[in-house]
């Protein structure tokens, strides 16, 4: 049986099982989002676009993103990672049920300059791209809870990275931070868990 056959089999009976209606107000908590069943070809999600949660469309030889994502509402949890996607829309924020975007090792120079829109954001990972600042809306990610930054290019930081309360844990190792500017951060965030690599003797 191919996967086609076999998504359009086992999801049905999975949401049946769990009773889960998909409303604007249903949020999953993390152990429920990680153990869901995850659309991995976006031909057959679109059958269906309501009941797409989760999605991961790793290793899909995309050349940018593909516009169609926008059509899944009810989208909690997305990764693309190890595309090629250099930028990310505007409009994503109109996912506004997106609680884990993955974005890792695929080119990506820019973060959406409204990002800070995405109110249920909790968890994201853009490791391992060529981003070189971060937007002064990043700050108003309120629920943002982990942060992974590794190795990019990033040399702005907004003071607005204050706001983020709930930040536990923010990744900046392989990025060249001079020891001021990581004294900085780390004011910003006094009550979050900074990983950064030693710093450097460059100037910003």
């Amino acid at each position: 049986m191919d996967d086609h056959c076999t998504m359009k089999r086992i999801l049905p009976l999975f949401f049946l099982l769990v009773g889960i209606t998909c409303h604007s107000q249903d949020l999953l908590d993390s152990l429920t989002l990680a153990n869901y069943p995850a659309y991995t070809d976006l031909k057959v999600a679109l059958e269906n676009p309501d009941a797409v949660i989760k999605l991961v469309l790793k290793k899909k030889k995309f050349k940018e993103f593909p516009q169609e994502i926008l059509k899944f509402k009810n989208l909690q949890y997305l990764d693309l990672s190890k595309n090629q996607i250099k930028e990310l829309p505007d409009s994503l924020v109109t996912l506004k049920q997106l609680q884990y975007l993955i974005v890792s090792n695929t080119g990506l120079e820019r973060l959406p300059g409204n990002i800070g829109r995405m109110k249920q954001l909790r968890h994201l990972n853009v490791n391992q791209n060529e981003i070189q600042m971060l937007p002064y809306s990043f700050g108003f990610l309120e629920n943002l809870e982990y942060a992974d930054l590794w190795s990019n290019n990033l040399d702005v930081f907004p003071e607005t990275l204050s706001n983020l309360k709930k930040l536990k844990v923010m990744d900046l190792r392989n990025i060249l931070i001079p020891q001021a500017h990581q004294d900085r951060i780390s004011d910003y965030l006094p009550n979050t868990l900074i990983h950064f690599s030693p710093p450097c003797n460059c100037s910003w």
